[in-house]
């Protein structure tokens, strides 16, 4: 078995779609010829041409257009945006068109199209840091996937690509063990965890909807996205030390949102936390911790915790951002809080 970083594995992930399916394109801004602001996509054009991969202008709502048109005509787009912050740009895209066209037309219509592209708090500011999970979690008609690791990165990207809705494909900038434009510096975090990285050659698909426990354990259940959830395992070993036994839900996908084994995990445990870097107000954690209380409240032996981040824009200074995202720390102080209630 070969290790991948997580952008390798989702590069590979796409190429061999495009290499099974002609009918699979890749559009966005600097995707061809400088590969990709991550550079994810280097060497696709030349492998694949410029019919099939699309160096568009520097218009969000434009270019994801473009795919929304693309994919009702029988292709299948996948759409980078050079950081996810940008996709508010083309919000009426997504969630008036691409979102709703399947319902509005009887089913008649479909939209097989994945947007994709980095997010995350990495020191790039207010507008190029945020967490925009939660918006498009909202949307009825959207699924929404996020991947850990990169084999769940290659599996689930394949899945999204042969999905005939649309799907949010988010990536974790931190997650991609990837140099970052600019500078070269690799893009790393002392709690990402060494899981995941053995990625098979072949081509496989992770069904949309399927969580994974990444730890098991028989305490407290933490749930946890990206990047939080390689900092709630970092918790979890260090936990163990003191004989607290964490089990460490990635849900993968929050739409589909696999609520059966998180259910069965609460009936194990009787405690949760609920990690993610998104904003706490109305955001992904405030959503599980509801869905936690419509379909486990009587398994609960205390009240869910919620681990988010502060309802503030993303500082530029790093010491603010520290403070503003959640850290290991504040990990570590949830599971204490809820197993001492």
């Amino acid at each position: 078995m070969r290790q991948l970083s997580q952008a390798a594995a989702i590069r590979e992930g796409i190429v061999q779609e495009m290499r099974l399916d002609p009918n699979v394109i890749l559009l966005g801004e600097d995707v061809g010829k400088f590969g990709g602001a991550f550079h994810i996509t280097h060497d696709m054009l030349d492998e694949f041409g410029a019919e099939r991969v699309w160096d568009t202008p520097i218009s969000e709502a434009g270019f994801t257009g473009l795919g929304i048109g693309a994919a009702l005509t029988g292709l299948r787009p996948i759409v980078e945006y050079q950081y996810l912050d940008f996709i508010f740009c083309a919000m009426d895209q997504v969630v008036n068109q691409a979102a709703k066209i399947r319902l509005m037309s009887g089913g008649r219509a479909k939209v097989p199209l994945v947007l994709r592209g980095p997010q995350g708090a990495t020191g790039r500011g207010a507008q190029h840091s945020q967490s925009i999970e939660a918006w498009f979690m909202h949307t009825p008609g959207m699924k929404v996937v996020m991947p850990s690791t990169p084999y769940d990165a290659k599996g689930l990207i394949i899945s999204a690509i042969r999905d005939d809705n649309p799907v949010l494909f988010v990536e974790h900038k931190l997650l991609y063990g990837a140099a970052s434009p600019g500078g070269g510096k690799a893009l790393s975090d002392s709690a990402i965890q060494a899981i995941g990285t053995d990625v098979p050659e072949e081509a496989y698909a992770i069904p949309l909807g399927n969580a994974d426990i990444k730890r098991e354990g028989r305490d407290v259940t933490i749930i946890a996205t990206l990047l939080m959830l390689h900092r709630a395992l970092s918790v979890a070993e260090e936990l163990a030390a003191e004989g607290v036994s964490a089990e460490v839900i990635d849900p993968r996908s929050l739409v589909p949102l696999d609520v059966t084994t998180i259910a069965a995990s609460i009936a194990k445990t009787n405690h949760v936390v609920v990690v993610s870097e998104d904003v706490s107000r109305a955001g992904v954690a405030a959503e599980l911790v509801a869905t936690i209380n419509d379909h486990c409240f009587y398994d609960l032996e205390a009240p869910v915790q919620r681990v988010a981040a502060a309802n503030t824009p993303i500082p530029f200074a790093p010491a603010s951002e520290r403070h503003v995202i959640p850290q290991v720390d504040d990990i570590r102080a949830a599971v204490r809080r809820v197993l001492s209630s």
